[in-house]
């Protein structure tokens, strides 16, 4: 087994032994989705969201792919739930591992959002001239996107591999503020 391989059974291992729910995808430890809580705290402690990562075969030698499954309202995630993460996309080490990300990237990323350099143009916009309608509207994705049971959903919608969109259509409503379901 080489050394990359033994790694990366090891940081899995280590993410499953840890408070984390961790779901397997296909038969490899390659993919997976872990149940992640947003921080205490913050605009997004109510939410729990399905993270979908995928390790590449260099993995520790190369990052990570993390992304949301279900509907998060953040500068630096775009609408396909990938994430703009600096720490993860440019200046990953071998030295950071799985624990890492949910413990302090992704934590540190929802805490501390970049509004000026945005993924998703309207979080940004709208958190830096209106911080508290920001975080009202993150709270209501929180409240309509990632509750246990959404995050079950998503997962359920996207086990195909492609992340289902079928709850959710962008509409001027939602730039203007969030709507209730009918």
């Amino acid at each position: 087994m080489s050394s990359p391989s033994r790694r990366r059974e090891m940081d899995v291992m280590k993410l499953m032994m840890s408070d984390y729910k961790v779901e397997m995808l296909n038969d490899g430890m390659n993919e997976f989705i872990v149940d992640f809580q947003g921080p205490a705290d913050s605009p997004y402690e109510s939410g729990v969201w399905k993270v979908r990562v995928e390790l590449p075969d260099s993995y520790p030698y190369k990052s990570p792919s993390i992304g949301f499954v279900n509907k998060i309202f953040h500068p630096n995630v775009d609408d396909s739930g990938s994430v703009c993460l600096d720490v993860i996309n440019h200046t990953w080490s071998p030295m950071f591992d799985l624990v890492n990300v949910f413990e302090s990237f992704l934590p540190q990323l929802l805490l501390y959002p970049n509004p000026s350099d945005p993924l998703n143009g309207e979080a940004g916009s709208l958190m830096m001239r209106d911080k508290e309608r920001y975080e009202q509207k993150v709270k209501e994705y929180c409240e309509r996107y990632a509750k246990p049971k959404d995050a079950q959903t998503a997962v359920e919608e996207s086990s195909d591999g492609e992340i289902s969109d079928d709850s959710y259509t962008s509409s001027e409503d939602d730039t203007l503020g969030w709507q209730a379901d009918p």
